[in-house]
């Protein structure tokens, strides 16, 4: 029912709307009209707080009060610890990020990927909150974390995607020639049905739903991720490794890849790169092992227990090749086999003999003469960038996307990418502590989840009362100060002064 006209024309304050109520919709409330609100592409009046009413054609305002609705008092109790330790550990990502993208850009970005790494799961519609409710807003007040808001940046984001590129291409530009680069890649879920980055991946099609590739590199001197790409779930490891490593412009360092990236799929970056190199393990199939009996080892490896190993010149190229094999793993391999082949029934002696051959062997080849420590070294430690995957995906709970759109999902990955950068940042500073000996990353993170800031009336913000194991793990991260001790007293009786 419309609101009578004579309704209408009462003088009321500017900004103000006439609302019906009652059971015969012939009370009048005078509401503020505080905004619009976007609702399927359509602009709609978004209304405030009653302010008064019209009684007998007369407006008559409410009584004022000086005391505010909850809703609309300020935010007291805040998250504090995991954001203090994130914006110490990942300021300097400010001046890389400001390198291409504008201040206002720039700190979305940065509390984007620290309230992902603060809040493992976090949906983009839960950011804005999650921004309030933390010391970021203190920190870094006034920056825009709605639905629509984040929506609209990370669309606009993947289409800028010459940043990005750029972005990552210096930060690749900034590897030492002597650090080892380990490349691999994960799969996310992805069901959307409207970008091209979303198909079924050789694993996905077995469990019936559709993937993205994410590669990653790995620099295992600086212990922290340099670059990433996306790949469609369904493109081949040998064509993505190609387009991987001449994006990111990867020109010096060894890369350190998996069986699935085959040196000869790059070599051209290789060749025309003098400071880039790769060391690569090839298949226990390949032709070449047999050909230079690189099964029939010739050492025992310094410094490494069980450890024994071949190395000889490719013949008739410039390629060396390494051998090793782990007599724990080989063994631990062979109980497995054993173990499989009970359960299926299908022992056979001489497939065990011809399998005893190759457990806990690795063969590897590269473009360098290296010493074989320094080659095993580097090979081994590749558990290094599965460890990287497995926080990416799980610790940080990002195994699946969020956003459905080609230009979304580019830049959803993006921030996934400077979180996975802080994340590893976080992992070397509680291993400093030795924290990761005690409790597992996520333990850890819960802890600092607990210690918040208060702000009482008339006072600053202050640290809640948490219980002494939990103060001391802040204590060690340097985020509060610790207690000066007074030295021990020794025991007994204190001696006489001189005369």
């Amino acid at each position: 029912m419309p609101i009578p006209t004579d309704i209408l024309a009462v003088p009321r304050p500017r900004n103000s709307i006439v609302i019906a109520y009652g059971k015969n919709k012939d009370l009048y409330a005078v509401r503020t009209r505080v905004g619009c609100r976007n609702d399927n592409g359509r602009h709609l009046p978004k209304n405030g707080p009653t302010i008064g009413h019209i009684v007998n054609g007369v407006y008559i305002p409410m009584e004022s009060s000086d005391k505010k609705d909850v809703s609309m008092s300020e935010i007291n109790l805040k998250d504090w610890a995991g954001i203090e330790l994130c914006d110490k550990l990942f300021m300097d990502m400010q001046e890389e990020l400001g390198r291409f993208y504008s201040r206002s850009d720039l700190m979305k970005l940065y509390c984007m990927a620290i309230l992902r790494v603060c809040n493992p799961g976090i949906k983009d519609y839960e950011l804005q909150e999650a921004y309030e409710t933390s010391f970021l807003s203190e920190k870094y007040a006034g920056v825009p974390l709605s639905k629509n808001t984040v929506s609209r940046f990370l669309n606009n984001l993947g289409k800028a995607y010459a940043r990005i590129i750029a972005f990552m291409q210096y930060r690749t530009s900034q590897v030492k020639a002597d650090h080892h680069l380990l490349v691999d890649g994960t799969l996310k879920s992805d069901e959307s049905e409207v970008n091209s980055l979303s198909d079924f991946s050789r694993k996905a099609r077995t469990k019936g739903t559709r993937d993205i590739s994410v590669l990653y590199a790995f620099d295992l001197e600086a212990m922290e991720p340099i670059c990433s790409k996306c790949f469609p779930g369904n493109m081949l490891d040998l064509t993505s490794y190609k387009a991987f490593i001449k994006e990111n412009g990867i020109h010096k360092g060894i890369i350190v890849a998996d069986k699935g990236f085959p040196s000869s799929a790059a070599m051209e970056a290789f060749t025309s790169n003098p400071d880039l190199h790769y060391l690569n393990p090839v298949k226990r199939n390949a032709k070449l092992i047999d050909t230079h009996d690189m099964l029939s080892f010739t050492g025992i490896l310094k410094g490494c227990e069980g450890i024994t190993y071949r190395k000889e010149k490719c013949i008739g190229t410039d390629k060396w090749l390494y051998s090793f094999r782990d007599a724990w793993r080989a063994g631990k391999e062979e109980q497995d086999w054993l173990k499989n082949a009970k359960a299926n029934g299908n022992y056979n002696l001489a497939v065990l003999q011809k399998k005893q051959k190759v457990f806990g062997t690795v063969v590897l080849e590269s473009d360098l003469d290296l010493p074989a420590e320094v080659v095993y070294k580097a090979y081994a430690k590749r558990w290094e960038i599965e460890i990287a995957m497995r926080y990416y995906k799980h610790a940080c709970e990002f195994d699946e996307t969020r956003v459905h759109d080609d230009y979304s999902v580019i830049g959803s990955e993006f921030i996934d990418f400077l979180s996975t950068v802080l994340t590893f940042r976080i992992i070397r500073e509680f291993d400093k502590i030795q924290l990761l000996d005690k409790m597992t990353y996520k333990k850890a993170m819960s802890v600092l989840r607990k210690a918040k800031k208060v702000k009482a009336p008339g006072s600053e913000w202050e640290l809640i009362r948490i219980n002494p194991g939990q103060l001391e793990i802040l204590q060690k991260l340097k985020l509060v100060e610790a207690p000066e001790t007074a030295p021990k007293r020794k025991r007994g009786r204190p001696r006489k002064s001189a005369v």
